[in-house]
């Protein structure tokens, strides 16, 4: 009997080795494979994050070039207007006939003026005087009391010459101060101070924004 089992339990003995290394390979196979499937998975989650990542950039690029494109806009209308000055504040400063000496009222008048102009840029100031009388001696006489307006704004306000334009207008006609369709001449010794202003001030905060930002 011994003799005839002998080789069927040695053939079972052999299907469960056999079966064992099937199950082992099996085993290592499926290992291998989750393995691959894990890392194939971190790959892909990796390349979404660097996808996510150059999205993000690609949108903080086009909004910093938005920003560029504006601020370059700004400027460019900005420098378009810096030859175009706007009056933004009158003076009238009353003369006795014959005389070019201030008031004290007037000189209150041309600091009023003057005074918020310090240390900025950007402004002219237009000094037209006006003159009752005719021709070349009405004109000297203007010229003489802007003059005098003049030197009071340089030596008291030290408003840089350059910024002041001056001109001896005689008794030639100027606009009503009641109807500005009208002209009238002058009855009487007067200067008009005229501060006028464009976009330079603006222009130089524009220009600053990026420095304070980084």
């Amino acid at each position: 009997m011994q003799r005839q089992t002998a080789p069927i339990r040695d053939r079972l003995n052999e299907l469960d080795e056999l079966t064992a290394a099937n199950s082992k390979m099996i085993k290592d196979v499926d290992a291998r494979a989750q393995q691959g499937i894990q890392l194939a998975s971190a790959k892909a989650n990796e390349a979404d994050q660097h996808a996510i990542d150059a999205g993000n950039k690609a949108q903080m690029a086009q909004q910093t070039a938005t920003q560029a494109n504006t601020r370059l806009t700004t400027v460019e209308q900005l420098v378009g207007n810096i030859d175009q000055y706007k009056a933004t504040n009158q003076t009238e400063i009353r003369f006795r006939p014959g005389q070019a000496v201030l008031s004290n009222n007037a000189k209150t008048a041309l600091d009023d003026l003057a005074m918020p102009l310090k240390n900025q840029r950007g402004y002219i100031i237009e000094v037209q005087g006006f003159s009752s009388g005719h021709g070349q001696a009405a004109v000297a006489t203007s010229r003489k009391m802007a003059d005098s307006v003049v030197r009071y704004l340089v030596l008291n306000h030290e408003i840089p010459v350059y910024r002041i334009y001056v001109v001896g207008m005689g008794n030639a006609p100027i606009a009503s101060t009641e109807e500005a369709k009208t002209t009238k001449r002058t009855s009487g010794g007067r200067v008009e101070v005229s501060l006028l202003k464009n976009d330079l001030e603006q222009l130089a905060t524009t220009n600053a924004a990026p420095a304070t930002q980084r």
